[in-house]
């Protein structure tokens, strides 16, 4: 403020309230004064209430008002300068995960190898061919008396789905040479690559064709003959599968007391009893520790490896299969009760002879529903038949789509996936050429109908 203003203002105080001289005010005047210029409200009640006891009661007031905003200063003063803090912690006992294991083998060897020794005598035939592990001598005379011929009784699967060495490709025109008899030929064919960096010359694949359309083919390339191999091994394996009744595979496979040596839960042991049976299509038996099947849940109210599970697997290295499973080890994965375990696309592969520890967080995300957006609470209003009796889930859609499709395609149901009502898994001898039908037809689906048209 410049000296000018504050001159005015103390010269204008002067005159309005002189203090020395006869003019200047007592100290009654002064209050009073103040009382009836003041906005406080009790103050200037102080001055015009009439009669004692109005004036103390107003005094009263006033004091108390006062006493009450000092007190009110003094507790902000004392908390400001405290730094006290306050924290509110609250614990709450949570639903343990479920945790389905498998063993990456699904079915024992010696129980399955009934089933596929035909397949493995062709499979084998189609390595020495391959890699040549024969002698030359041999080999000449093969070439002079020909592929060794299959029994009568026993698929010719070499035959059914024939393997091919690749030589060039250009566009959709194919030379290839067939490994069994080496006869070397041009074909029309879709191609499809298995493996991103298959070159000319060392592509090695198998041919399918539509049963009513010899000219419709298709022919999968893999840029390592063993991992065609094992594709077209996988192939007939499934088809054999399809065949078996239930109940016989789940006997050919681990039982909980095979796979489980050691269980604890929450530092307490516990046993077969905590697991449910789950039939996978690859993975044969696999068991669900606190399923939504058990009675009673088990809760957990702390994190850390010592407040979960703990299990010691056997997985019984001597009876794998050579030709179905390149890796030894178990596959896991942790899910919520009611969502179907995914186990070959989500699941973690866990190594032998080594300590895998897994660590979880629970996020749970509610999407709303039509206005906000196009989803679906629970998959009721979604015209597809949910086949896997859990809580709908996108992936779930789409295999149902899929297998739906499939059933009314090719009249049979693909192994991977739940058979719906009715139907019958898909094998070569009910249903000729399916195989053809179903990987293009899978392929078709998920890239055309299924994933465009939900």
């Amino acid at each position: 403020m410049s000296n000018g203003p504050k001159k005015k203002l103390t010269q204008k105080l002067k005159k309005t309230l002189p203090v020395t001289g006869p003019q200047a005010p007592t100290l009654y005047e002064l209050m009073q004064w103040y009382c009836l210029t003041t906005n406080t409200h009790g103050c200037r009640r102080i001055v015009v209430s009439k009669g004692r006891l109005r004036k103390w009661i107003w005094i009263v007031l006033t004091l108390i008002a006062v006493a009450l905003i000092f007190w009110q200063c003094a507790l902000l003063l004392m908390s400001y300068y405290s730094v006290s803090v306050s924290i509110t912690a609250n614990f709450q006992k949570l639903t343990f995960p479920a945790v389905t294991v498998c063993n990456m083998n699904p079915y024992k060897y010696s129980t399955i190898q009934q089933y596929v020794a035909g397949l493995e005598t062709q499979t084998m035939q189609a390595l020495k061919e391959i890699y040549g592990f024969s002698e030359p001598t041999s080999r000449r005379r093969r070439e002079v008396e020909g592929p060794q011929e299959v029994p009568e009784n026993e698929v010719n699967y070499l035959n059914r789905i024939k393997l091919f060495v690749v030589k060039s490709i250009k566009d959709n025109e194919i030379d290839a040479e067939e490994i069994l008899t080496r006869r070397r030929s041009r074909m029309n064919a879709r191609v499809v690559h298995r493996n991103t960096d298959t070159a000319a010359g060392n592509i090695v694949g198998y041919k399918l064709c539509n049963p009513n359309n010899n000219s419709d083919c298709t022919i999968f390339t893999f840029s390592s003959a063993i991992n065609a191999i094992q594709e077209w091994y996988r192939l007939h394996y499934m088809d054999i599968l399809a065949k078996i009744p239930m109940e016989e595979k789940i006997a050919m496979g681990y039982t909980p007391d095979d796979l489980l040596i050691n269980c604890f839960f929450d530092g307490k042991p516990c046993d077969a009893r905590n697991f449910t049976l789950f039939h996978h299509s690859l993975y044969g038996n696999c068991y669900t520790f606190n399923d939504a099947q058990q009675k009673d849940l088990l809760e957990s109210s702390m994190g850390g490896a010592e407040s979960g599970l703990k299990l010691v697997i056997y997985i019984d290295e001597d009876e794998y299969n050579p030709y179905l499973v390149t890796a030894a080890g178990a596959k896991i994965l942790v899910h919520d009760q009611n969502d179907f375990p995914f186990i070959e696309e989500s699941g973690t592969e866990l190594e032998t002879a080594t300590e895998t520890s897994i660590g979880m967080q629970l996020t749970e995300s509610t999407k709303l529903s039509k206005p906000y957006s196009d989803c679906t609470i629970d998959g009721s209003d979604v015209p597809i038949e949910n086949l896997y009796n859990k809580k709908y889930t996108y992936q779930i859609c789409l295999y149902s789509c899929f297998q739906k499709q499939m059933v009314e395609t090719c009249g049979c149901a693909h192994y991977d996936q739940p058979l719906p009502k009715g139907a019958k898994y898909c094998n070569n001898d009910e249903f000729s050429g399916w195989s053809k039908l179903g990987w293009v037809f899978f392929i078709y689906l998920f890239t055309q109908f299924c994933l465009y048209n939900l």
